[in-house]
């Protein structure tokens, strides 16, 4: 007989690859249905809707996860004494091998789930704009966009690059650093550079 701790894990493990699938699904299609993310998580729709009332409690769970994490990796490379041009750099490449799993994000969030999204990432939102500031006060960022405008541009140009092909390695981690670096304003040498890890 199982244990309450073996029953205990195999839920999550069951919880988490219904959640890992939904990225992949919805990241495919945003209108995907429970049905199809069941599917291919190779369970019934009765598992999902037992881990998941709704649709929307899915996809409140993916956004959450998701902030968590991209929070997390800010916390970690920032520190307010380091040039913002650096922290940038640092968390594109940590963030990088993320970028895929989270391109759901961006689709759901110009869809029905919008407005809760954009609520539940405000955090991120904040810390990105707070980064860009600091790097226009300094004067490694241009000052042609407001610091909040200016950091979801080059957020979302990193996950536009990811999504196009480019996710699978270096060669795509160091074309989103180099491109959200001169969509902030950073000189194309200085970009280049930084990309190529030289201060």
């Amino acid at each position: 007989m199982q244990t309450e701790s073996a029953r205990g894990r195999s839920v999550n493990e069951t919880r988490n690859r219904i959640l890992d699938v939904a990225l992949d699904v919805l990241g495919r299609n945003p209108d995907a249905g429970m049905g199809d993310i069941a599917s291919s998580a190779g369970v019934v729709r009765r598992t999902v809707y037992g881990h998941f009332p709704t649709r929307t409690d899915l996809v409140r769970t993916l956004a959450q996860r998701a902030v968590g994490e991209i929070v997390a990796v800010l916390t970690e490379v920032d520190a307010p004494e380091r040039a913002a041009e650096a922290v940038w750099v640092d968390f594109v490449a940590r963030m990088w091998p993320l970028m895929r799993r989270y391109r759901v994000l961006l689709a759901l969030r110009r869809g029905e789930y919008g407005e809760e999204i954009h609520t539940l990432l405000e955090p991120v939102d904040t810390i990105l704009a707070g980064l860009v500031q600091r790097g226009q006060d300094r004067g490694d960022f241009g000052r042609h966009l407001p610091a909040g405008v200016l950091s979801q541009v080059a957020y979302a140009t990193v996950f536009s690059i990811a999504d196009n092909g480019l996710a699978g390695g270096a060669p795509g981690a160091r074309a989103a650093t180099i491109t959200s670096l001169l969509l902030l304003g950073v000189p194309e040498a200085r970009a280049t550079a930084l990309a190529d890890g030289q201060p």
